[in-house]
């Protein structure tokens, strides 16, 4: 529970919940998801995982997401 306080801990773990809202979500939409969606979001970063979020709404295509 203390490790909670920390900074680092708790952004480590807001962006675990995204990466995983976000893979939810992309699968809703998309049905399975290929291995290089896989690994764009692990490897992401917060701004980049609320920027895909965003263009869920935008566009129809895994690839127009991740553009």
């Amino acid at each position: 529970i203390a490790a909670l306080q920390d900074p680092e801990v708790r952004q480590r773990l807001n962006q675990q919940g995204e990466t995983l809202l976000l893979q939810k979500l992309l699968t809703r939409r998309f049905g399975p998801l290929p291995a290089w969606v896989e690994q764009r979001l692990q490897q992401a970063s917060t701004q980049e995982l609320e920027l895909w979020a965003e263009r869920i709404l935008e566009t129809g295509t895994l690839e127009g997401i991740f553009q």
